[in-house]
């Protein structure tokens, strides 16, 4: 994977900047995409040389617009930026949350997938992962998985709309040769929320299955969901 590039969106910290480490590990040249410049640029300096701060809002067009104009090349697109609110359910949940989480869980990556797809269209072996969750499959929703049944409902709900699009894309992108595909990454230990701060899941571990999916051979699949383990997860 030498002189290949890849961006990941919300890489200062967390599950995003294990991905953005293990990538560059792999030799790739990574873009670490942060909103903070300086969180993003200390996330760069300890990732190392191959890694190259931009700075990227994904809420805000001229932010993306920016950043695009920034890329020359990429061949892999990982849309880990994400907020996730409180555990509400639907019928206690403020408008505004939904609004605010969907801000950035869909519609920001629906806006940065479109601002870098004629980068990604110049790529011989194109990839798009979205991190979406497997709190955002309904097959499971409807099932004895998730106990507590219907809690942060704007966050659940915006990652199924991010499974979707995920089809979505794949369906549309096919012709192109890009690959679209969503992770599950589990809980893990990060500062999502409060359930994920409480956890002793290893991000790095979520992050090996997005990196999984990232550099999939050409014969690989396209518009499916996978855990982090590489197991079908259901829509």
């Amino acid at each position: 994977m030498d002189n290949s590039v890849a961006l990941v969106t919300g890489a200062s910290k967390g599950i995003g900047q294990e991905i953005a480490r293990q990538l560059a590990a792999a030799g790739l040249t990574v873009y670490v995409g942060s909103r903070d410049a300086a969180r993003g640029e200390r996330a760069a300096r300890e990732i190392g040389s191959d890694a190259r701060l931009l700075v990227l809002d994904v809420t805000h067009a001229a932010s993306i617009a920016e950043a695009a104009g920034q890329v020359g090349a990429l061949d892999i697109l990982i849309n880990n930026a994400g907020i996730s609110g409180d555990g509400k359910t639907a019928d206690r949940e403020d408008i505004g949350t939904f609004r605010r989480i969907y801000e950035t869980n869909v519609f920001g990556a629906v806006a940065v997938i479109n601002a870098f797809l004629p980068a990604l269209r110049r790529s011989a072996h194109p990839r798009i992962v979205n991190i979406s969750s497997g709190t955002g499959s309904l097959e499971w929703a409807a099932g004895p998985q998730f106990p507590h049944r219907g809690t942060y409902a704007a966050y659940r709900s915006s990652k199924a709309a991010l499974n979707a699009l995920t089809v979505y894309y794949a369906h549309a992108l096919a012709d192109d040769g890009i690959k679209v595909n969503a992770l599950a990454p589990g809980l893990r230990r990060t500062g999502l929320n409060a359930a994920a701060a409480a956890s002793d899941g290893d991000p790095a571990e979520a992050a090996a299955g997005a990196v999984r999916l990232a550099l999939l051979p050409d014969d690989g699949p396209s518009g499916e969901f996978f855990s982090w383990d590489g197991t079908p997860v259901p829509w």
